[in-house]
């Protein structure tokens, strides 16, 4: 008897995506850096891909470079501000569309010296962004994101949370800044999120699934000029060169963020990153790492998020996450 070689998937092509007509994906921080790239990549397979940015100017300058480069994109742009929670609701309002089949949460500020700030509303500003504004957005989006058939929310981590762990009792590092560690603090606090998020959603019974992704090593200095975005120098790239036997360029740094969009083979609660170390390469999906694994911590953060942005949330109503009750933010 000769038996039948089971099916395999075929493989990831990052040069030869598959289409997506007909679907509506969000990019938060779609302006710049490794978000653009999703951006760009994403517009190549006939998505309608909407691009958040602070600033208008810089959102219209990756636009025209994305529509230089990819005839026919489908990309417009909508004012996010995620430091800033009262605009969030203008925002998913200026959207306009009956259903969002994914959204990238993407956009992250990062201070390198200056001293600790804070928001209008009383949180440390890479938290504020890069999470805060982020979980408040999400809950406000998912009415849309249950309107689809099968969304996806796609969380960008950070390899440099690999090497941290949160402090629950210290999320605005109050009690030791330092901004490198902040900001990987902050990346990972998105990472327990976006688990936290999935597996809420399936004990509701969402259709929504959530699935987390790190862009490994992505230097701008290996990252093809797109003008007319700044263009790096040939002697800054010749420079960089050396380093690319370890990371990449951030334009492979969005290999996983948009495989995560589009790939059916994806599941929610998974991590995916770069295949080399975790640092560069095609993406794959890697064991979730060990500290990510923490419910109980994961669990805490969800609370104070949900106390910071004074969201509540139902998550027995049918859109799948439940329903938003906004008030004035507090601080904490």
């Amino acid at each position: 008897m000769v038996s039948t070689p089971t099916p395999t998937a075929p493989s990831w092509d990052v040069h030869r995506l598959p289409r997506a007509d007909g679907h509506v994906v969000l990019v938060t921080g779609g302006n710049a850096g490794i978000g653009y790239f999703v951006t760009e990549q994403l517009s190549a397979t006939g998505a309608t891909v909407v691009l958040g940015s602070r600033d208008p100017a810089k959102a219209e300058a990756a636009m025209a470079s994305i529509r230089a480069r990819v005839a026919g994109a489908r990309v417009r742009a909508v004012r996010l501000d995620l430091a800033d929670l009262a605009s969030l609701a203008a925002t998913v309002a200026s959207l306009d569309v009956a259903c969002l089949d994914a959204v990238v949460l993407n956009a992250g500020v990062a201070l390198d010296n200056p001293p600790r700030r804070e928001t209008a509303d009383g949180h440390e500003l890479m938290f504020a962004t890069n999470h805060l504004g982020h979980f408040a957005l999400t809950q406000r989006l998912m009415p849309l994101l249950a309107a689809a058939p099968a969304a996806r929310v796609v969380t960008m981590g950070s390899f440099a949370a690999k090497s941290e762990r949160l402090d629950p009792d210290d999320l605005h590092s109050r009690n030791d800044y330092r901004p490198k560690r902040t900001y990987a603090r902050s990346k990972l606090a998105q990472m327990h999120f976006g688990l936290e998020l999935d597996r809420r959603l399936r004990a509701a019974g969402s259709t929504v699934t959530s699935v987390v992704v790190h862009p490994g090593g992505a230097l701008d200095s290996l990252t093809p000029s797109r003008p007319p975005l700044p263009v790096r120098s040939a002697g800054a790239r010749l420079r960089a060169a050396p380093g690319a036997l370890l990371v990449q360029g951030k334009h492979a740094g969005a290999w996983p963020a948009v495989r995560a969009v589009l790939d059916p083979a994806v599941r929610g609660g998974q991590l995916w990153g770069p295949r080399v170390f975790g640092l560069r390469g095609t993406p794959r999906r890697e064991p979730v790492w060990n500290h990510l694994t923490d419910t109980s911590t994961a669990a805490r953060l969800w609370d104070a998020s949900c106390h910071l942005t004074d969201l509540h949330l139902d998550l027995g109503l049918d859109h799948g996450l439940g329903t938003t009750t906004p008030g004035q933010p507090r601080s904490g």
